[in-house]
């Protein structure tokens, strides 16, 4: 483990985030609410300290798929507690826990949220949380690749450690041009939408928010109310097809780009995608029809294509408070939390690839069972699927399992009743935000206790990076035969003395 190589990576990385956190300082003085000081002294902060990194350690030549997990892990955690001050020094949320879990939520795009009041943070403060949301969408590491030529060597590491799913495809032969390629559609799709929900009457603040927002899968509006508050069909609807788009792989969206139409919807996961997600939207507006939850088909129809979608994707925005369906409908939405997106999106959650693989296997095993002597194989896009993608995937269903009921235990420990904790930890495990009961789509966890907050917030991130990545980060066998940082002023010294 080559520690300086993890630091000097980590300091370039703050370096990114204090520019990041100069952009505030333009709406605060366009909207006058007096916080673009405290945005001003956290990026100095931010600024000097990954300077500090850079300055003080000498960099390596090269870095493995350890110092790739450590960046990674480490970086979402550093970038949380930076992202936390503005809230925190602004005394806008007076916990640091509190900010903490604001800021995580943001980076890791779940969108849970100890806010009762949003619309009290102001316009800076609610723009710095939609960004975080925009940043943390395709990965702080994978924009570090695009922007960053130092983060060029060891690329390769650092991208598979960040994104989510169990494949990793290259769009070009050099890893900073997969990157810019990803976040050059993901900018275009983010314009696209600022400017329809535009057309729709939405400010320019409010639709750039809600675009950063929807993009990344991550559910956070600049109203208490969600997207509900805005009382808008077109802009339901714009948004739903959005939250759809970024629910896809985004290495899909370059094939639409580049005309190779039936390549893309000969993909498997995207069948199975749009499967499930139009088979629980016919579900629920069948329950809700019979049940009278709406008073016409139309507005069913809105709402129920809203909800189950915001869901499917892990955007977790509102615009019906579905805590009041009937119970088969909720079983349904909370059944969705658990699969997420599609591999390769910004979307949180198990992913329909690993589910669709898994049901593959079923299969194959139901088979065994009736023919004891048949050779199976399993294909996924006519290809066939490699052993240890299998043994990978049914390894991360169990630390799934095992990590949600652990933290389900410690929540529910605290006093937290039992539904409540128990969505509250899917809903943060799998980056989605809302649950029911006390985290419903019209609450929030400011009275979760403090140490659940914790484990809720190491549930985001755990969650955004795949259990994984941070999984490794606790085995003491990791950070054996770590080499100490070269000081480069030691180095320097030693060279003049020779």
């Amino acid at each position: 483990m080559k520690i300086g190589g993890i630091t000097t990576i980590l300091g370039w990385l703050l370096i990114f985030l204090a520019l990041a956190l100069l952009t505030p300082i333009g709406v605060s003085l366009y909207y006058g609410d007096g916080m673009w000081r405290v945005f001003v002294a956290v990026a100095a902060i931010t600024f000097c300290c990954g300077a500090g990194l850079v300055a003080l350690f000498k960099g390596e030549d090269d870095i493995g798929h350890r110092e790739g997990f450590a960046v990674v892990g480490l970086g979402w955690l550093v970038a949380a507690f930076f992202g936390a001050m503005p809230y925190y020094l602004s005394e806008a949320i007076p916990s640091f826990i509190d900010a903490y879990f604001e800021a995580m939520s943001g980076f890791t795009t779940t969108g849970s949220t100890i806010l009762e009041r949003v619309e009290a943070l102001g316009p800076s403060l609610l723009f710095w949380r939609a960004l975080t949301h925009w940043l943390g969408g395709m990965g702080i590491i994978v924009l570090s690749l695009a922007i960053l030529p130092i983060l060029g060597v060891g690329g390769m590491q650092l991208f598979q450690a960040e994104m989510p799913g169990p494949t990793k495809d290259r769009l070009a032969p050099r890893i900073q041009d997969t990157a810019r390629i990803l976040w050059g559609v993901y900018t275009l799709f983010t314009l696209i939408e600022t400017l329809l929900l535009m057309l729709g009457g939405m400010s320019f603040y409010d639709a750039i928010c809600h675009s950063f927002a929807t993009l990344a899968t991550g559910g956070f509006s600049t109203k208490t109310a969600s997207v509900g508050g805005f009382a808008s069909a077109y802009i339901d609807y714009v948004i739903v097809i959005f939250m759809f788009l970024a629910g896809m792989n985004f290495t899909l969206h370059y094939r639409l780009l580049q005309g190779k139409w039936r390549q893309v919807f000969r993909n498997e996961e995207l069948r199975f995608y749009i499967m499930m997600g139009t088979g629980a939207a016919c579900l629920i507006l069948i329950f809700n029809y019979i049940y009278g939850t709406y008073d016409d088909i139309v507005q069913n129809l809105r709402y129920t294509l809203f909800q189950v979608w915001s869901i499917v994707t892990t955007t977790g925005f509102g615009t019906a408070d579905f805590d009041q369906w009937h119970p088969a409908a909720r079983i349904i939405l909370v059944s969705l939390m658990f699969i997420g997106g599609m591999a390769g999106s910004t979307g949180g959650g198990i992913k329909h690839v690993r589910l669709l693989i898994f049901f593959k296997y079923a299969k194959i095993q139901v088979q065994k069972l009736i023919h004891p002597k048949s050779v199976n194989t399993m294909k996924l896009d006519g290809h066939r699927v490699p052993d240890d993608v299998i043994q990978s995937i049914l390894g991360y269903l169990s630390l799934y399992i095992v990590v949600a009921a652990v933290a389900t235990l410690v929540v529910t420990g605290q006093g937290v009743d039992i539904v409540t904790g128990f969505t509250a930890v899917i809903a943060t495990l799998n980056n989605i935000g809302p649950g029911l009961a006390g985290v419903g789509p019209v609450q929030n966890y400011a009275d979760i206790p403090a140490l659940s907050k914790v484990v809720l917030t190491l549930c985001m991130v755990a969650g955004r990076l795949e259990l994984y990545t941070l999984a490794v980060l606790l085995v003491p066998a990791f950070w054996k035969n770590s080499h100490p940082p070269r000081l480069r002023f030691v180095r320097g010294h030693a060279a003049k003395r020779r």
